[in-house]
C-alpha cells in the first residue's frame, strides 16, 4: 500500500514551493498570487531505508525497489470556502481523496510574498482553514442524515454521522472518535475533520534551526508532537545540489534530516504504518502494511492470491538477517520462523511466504 497526504493551506504559505522541493520536481506552479494552483498536483516519490541497500547486498538483488508515498498540492483554502469562496468547494472535495493532511503554516514576514490577511497569525490561518473543513462536514452530515438519506445509511455510519454531528453542535473535537469506531468505519465516512494531521510551519532560513515568535506561539497552543517546521524555500535549494554538497550545506545550515525524511517519520507514526521486505536475487522489494497487520494481509500486499491460499510465512527479521548474512546462515543458524495465519507482521521482518494457488 502506498498513502497520500494532501498539503493544504490558505494562498501563498508556500505548499507549490513545498511540493515541489519534496517531489523533486517543477510540477506545481509557484507564483506570488493567490490560487496559482487549481487543479491538484500529484508527485510519488520513493520512500528512503538504508535497509534496503543493506538486504540488496547481501542477497545480490537484481534490483531495489522503494515502496512510495504520495503527495498532493492542493490550491489555497481561504475564508468561505465551504461555501464556495475561491473555488472552495472544489478543493475541498480533493482532501476527501487523502489519507492524512499536511497542514502548511506561513511562519515568515516577506515584503515581496503577498498574504492573503493583513498579518502573520499561524493559529489565525489554521483556525480558518480547520472551521472551513468542519461546515464542509457539517453540510455532508446534515444532508445525509436526512430522512430520505438516512436509509440508505450503514449502522455504523449512521453512529458516526450521529456523533460527529454532536461533536460540532457541542463544540467538541470530532477527532474524539478515532477511540471509539474502527478506523476503516471512519475513513469510509469521508469527514475531513477526522483525518490524520501533520502540522507544517513554514519559516525563512534564519528561523530553520530554533524557530521564531510564530512557531513559538503555534507550538505553545498546539504542541510539539504532530508539528515540524521546515523551510520550504530551503528544501527546494537542497534538492539541486549533488549527494555531497547537500550534506554539506544541511550541516552548515544545522539541518540533519531533509524535511521529506520527517514527513514520511511523522506521517507513518501518524497513520499507524510499519514496513516489511522481502528480499532475493531478482529484487529486494519494501511494502507497506498498516501495525497489527497478520501474515495473510501482508501477504496480499504482494497478491490477493496470496492471501486467499497462505499457508505459512517464512521470517527473519532485519536485524538476524545482516548478522547471518541472508537466508541460508538464518535457517542454519535457527534464525528463520515459521510462522502462521495469527502472526503478527513486525516492522523489519523479511519474509516469504508459502502459499496455494
Amino acid at each position: 500500500m502506498s498513502f497520500k497526504c494532501g498539503i493544504v493551506g490558505l494562498p501563498n504559505v508556500g505548499k507549490s514551493t513545498l511540493f515541489n522541493a519534496l517531489t523533486n520536481s517543477n510540477k506545481a506552479q509557484a507564483e506570488n498570487f493567490p490560487f496559482c494552483t487549481i487543479d491538484p498536483n500529484i508527485g510519488v516519490v520513493s520512500v528512503p531505508d538504508i535497509r534496503l541497500e543493506n538486504l540488496a547486498k547481501i542477497s545480490k538483488s537484481k534490483k531495489i525497489i522503494n515502496t512510495t508515498i504520495s503527495f498532493v498540492d492542493i490550491a489555497g483554502l481561504v475564508k468561505g470556502a465551504s461555501k464556495g469562496e475561491g473555488l472552495g468547494n472544489k478543493f475541498l472535495s480533493h482532501i476527501r481523496e487523502v489519507d492524512a493532511i499536511i497542514h502548511l503554516i506561513r511562519c515568515f514576514d516577506s515584503n515581496d510574498i503577498q498574504n492573503v490577511n493583513p498579518t502573520i497569525d499561524p493559529i489565525r490561518d489554521l483556525e480558518i482553514i480547520e472551521t472551513e473543513m468542519m461546515l464542509a462536514d457539517l453540510e455532508s452530515i446534515q444532508k445525509r442524515l436526512e430522512k430520505t438519506n438516512k436509509k440508505n445509511l450503514e449502522e455504523d455510519q449512521l453512529k458516526i454521522l450521529e456523533k460527529a454531528l454532536d461533536c460540532i453542535n457541542e463544540n467538541k473535537e470530532i477527532s474524539i472518535l478515532q477511540s471509539q469506531f474502527d478506523k476503516k468505519q471512519l475513513n469510509q465516512s469521508g469527514l475531513l475533520s477526522i483525518k490524520p494531521k501533520i502540522f507544517v510551519c513554514n519559516v525563512d532560513e534564519q528561523s530553520i534551526q530554533n524557530g521564531n515568535n510564530y512557531t513559538k506561539l503555534f507550538i505553545d497552543k498546539y504542541g510539539n508532537e504532530n508539528t515540524l517546521i521546515i523551510s520550504a524555500d530551503i528544501e527546494n535549494q537542497i534538492n539541486e545540489l549533488d549527494l555531497n554538497e547537500k550534506k554539506n550545506y544541511m550541516k552548515m545550515i544545522g539541518i540533519k534530516e531533509t524535511g521529506l525524511d520527517l514527513l514520511i517519520q511523522r506521517g507513518y507514526k501518524i497513520l499507524e504504518l510499519e514496513t516489511y521486505f522481502t528480499s532475493g536475487p531478482e529484487e529486494t522489494r519494501a511494502w507497506t502494511i498498516e501495525k497489527n497487520c497478520t501474515a495473510p494481509k501482508a501477504a496480499g500486499e504482494i497478491h490477493t492470491d496470496f492471501e486467499k491460499g497462505f499457508i505459512r510465512a517464512e521470517t527473519i527479521s532485519y536485524i538476524d538477517f545482516v548478522a547471518n548474512n541472508g537466508w541460508v546462515n538464518s535457517k542454519n543458524n535457527g534464525k528463520m520462523r515459521l510462522e502462521g495465519k495469527d502472526y503478527i507482521v513486525k516492522d523489519g521482518d523479511v519474509l516469504n511466504f508459502r502459499f496455494n494457488t
